[in-house]
């Protein structure tokens, strides 16, 4: 499979690749693995990150870090994503129209640095869950080699273990508007402070954490793993949160799930 992934990125090297990079460890191992491609060609390759007001802020920090480490040049692209009139309100199809709105200004990007492609992230698995944002990916021409080699999650890990990227066990993350139900209005303030409750929660030690809202209700998900944990820091995880607004604070007893708002 590392092979087939290899001759797929190679197909586009010579004609300049420009990665939607998050510093996930898709878009991590995607990114070594071109760099490393591209040096025997003297080629570059860009690593370019969306600065939104729907994606954590901590992305950027670790981002950098790891394109630096494979050898990319790193870009940010601050986009505020909440000027589309579409996305206001969160609506059922959010990530088409959000993926479309970004990744559109990322081929703008790619057409000034004279790069002909761009690579993301996706891997096979996101091929079989609700992403409706893949159907904006394929509309726009964007290339995904780890779904087109069909490597899965799991696989993605295990060849980022073994090149050795800093980021091969980091938890998955994704938009702070999969936070909130359908049709809630995606203010600002509000997912900042959705943002700082979970990097709170992070520090507490829960590696893989999500604050759900429903209305006045916060549905916090760790990993079941961790629920023990979540014991111990009751007293200090209720008082932290008694001043942010919301009357009932809540642990979901199934644990972290990913896309439960889609459930």
């Amino acid at each position: 499979m590392y092979r087939q992934l290899e001759k797929e990125i190679s197909k586009y090297i010579n004609d300049g690749i420009c990665i939607a990079f998050s510093g996930g460890v898709d878009s991590s191992l995607l990114l070594k693995i071109t760099c490393e491609l591209a040096k025997k060609q003297n080629k570059k390759i860009y690593a370019v990150l969306f600065d939104t007001f729907l994606q954590p802020k901590n992305n950027i920090t670790v981002a950098k870090q790891v394109a630096e480490e494979c050898g990319a040049l790193f870009s940010v692209l601050s986009i505020n994503e909440l000027e589309n009139p579409l996305l206001q309100y969160n609506p059922k199809d959010r990530c088409y129209q959000c993926k479309k709105f970004l990744f559109r200004k990322l081929l703008e990007f790619a057409k000034q640095h004279h790069c002909q492609y761009v690579f993301d992230g996706t891997n096979e698995d996101d091929r079989h869950v609700y992403r409706p944002g893949l159907q904006a990916i394929k509309e726009l021409g964007i290339i995904s080699p780890l779904a087109n080699t069909h490597i899965t999650k799991e696989q993605v890990r295990l060849f980022a273990e073994q090149l050795g990227l800093s980021v091969a066990n980091r938890p998955s993350n994704s938009c702070l508007a999969t936070r909130l139900e359908y049709g809630m209005k995606l203010e600002p303030q509000f997912l900042l402070k959705i943002e700082q409750g979970e990097i709170f929660l992070e520090k507490l030690g829960f590696r893989q954490i999500r604050l759900r809202i429903h209305g006045d209700i916060v549905r916090i998900e760790v990993a079941k793993e961790q629920m023990s944990l979540f014991a111990e820091k009751i007293e200090e995880i209720r008082n932290y949160f008694k001043d942010f607004g919301w009357k009932h604070i809540t642990v979901d007893l199934y644990g972290f799930r990913s896309g439960t708002m889609d459930l």
